[in-house]
């Protein structure tokens, strides 16, 4: 007889709400530079929220981030939805002295609901370059987008044992709504 483990994850679903709120992208770090979504960049976002998710608590929820094909997928699909908005979906990069390709190193992708809500997809930052204000840079651009896009209210999901994406989407103003369970 096999014995399946099942491990349950909490979540948060947060939320904003974008009347009377003005949204200001703050400077970005020396070196890097924010990328607008193109199609081309497809595999560099995917490339960077493998990156990003790989080893973290996220991948042991969704199976689809413990690899680049998988990561790919999603980043495609969400791409596709109807409801996808490219003015709030970013790429961070930096490209290092001497480099020859720079290094993919945060990015957001962000929809629009069929209530018409903001949706925030996957805000992720590879290890190496946290701590530097690059997850507030890609959700501030994609909140400017949004709002400029005349949504009312954003939402996200976030895994509540992920203290500074908690810290962060406080600071800005989520707040939390309701828990979410998720179960491997």
């Amino acid at each position: 007889m096999v014995m399946i483990q099942l491990r349950s994850f909490k979540r948060l679903h947060m939320e904003l709400e974008m009347r009377g709120r003005d949204f200001e992208i703050p400077p970005i770090a020396p070196g890097f530079r924010a990328e607008p979504w193109s199609r081309v960049l497809l595999d560099a976002h995917a490339a960077a929220h493998y990156m990003s998710f790989r080893h973290e608590m996220d991948a042991e929820i969704f199976e689809s981030f413990r690899s680049f094909k998988g990561v790919r997928r999603v980043v495609e699909s969400i791409a596709n939805r109807q409801g996808f908005l490219p003015e709030a979906t970013w790429l961070i990069t930096f490209f290092p002295l001497g480099a020859v390709m720079p290094i993919y190193c945060a990015s957001i992708q962000a929809t629009i609901d069929h209530d018409g809500f903001g949706a925030i997809q996957n805000v992720g930052v590879i290890p190496s370059f946290r701590r530097r204000g690059l997850a507030q840079q890609c959700l501030m651009r994609s909140l400017v987008a949004f709002k400029k896009a005349g949504v009312p209210r954003v939402h996200l999901e976030v895994t509540a044992a992920n203290d500074s994406a908690l810290e962060l989407y406080r600071k800005v103003g989520f707040s939390a709504t309701r828990v979410v369970y998720k179960t491997r």
